[in-house]
């Protein structure tokens, strides 16, 4: 399967399955009523935070392994992307930022090693 398929269905997949349970939590419960993580039945929300984070964490992790060609160097940044969320991924962009020569511009720092001219 070439890249462009594979990336076009994993794409489609977070987009309709997010879609698909934000409207499902939608009916069970409006946003508006929704009093945080503990508060039992006020679950749907919640649920649906957690899908939208992980499925970010996803979308950043397939550019990652755009920027990065070794299977372990991309293994080795999946878990903490998975473990850690945010807090990861900022590291990994300030990593990125610290290699990235004074003089580049800054969007190379979107670009796959070896790409930068």
């Amino acid at each position: 399967m070439r890249t462009r398929t594979f990336l076009q269905i994993l794409f489609a997949t977070l987009f309709c399955t997010l879609l698909a349970y934000t409207v499902w939590a939608s009916l069970q419960q409006p946003v508006w009523h929704w009093r945080g993580p503990f508060a039992g039945e006020d679950r749907w929300w919640t649920i649906a935070s957690l899908i939208d984070a992980y499925y970010g964490f996803i979308t950043f992790f397939v550019w990652l392994c755009v920027k990065e060609r070794g299977l372990l160097r991309r293994v080795t940044w999946f878990i903490p992307i998975m473990l850690l969320g945010n807090l990861a991924m900022a590291g990994y962009v300030l990593w990125q930022l610290k290699r990235l020569p004074p003089d580049a511009p800054l969007h190379h720092i979107l670009l796959p090693r070896g790409a930068q001219r």
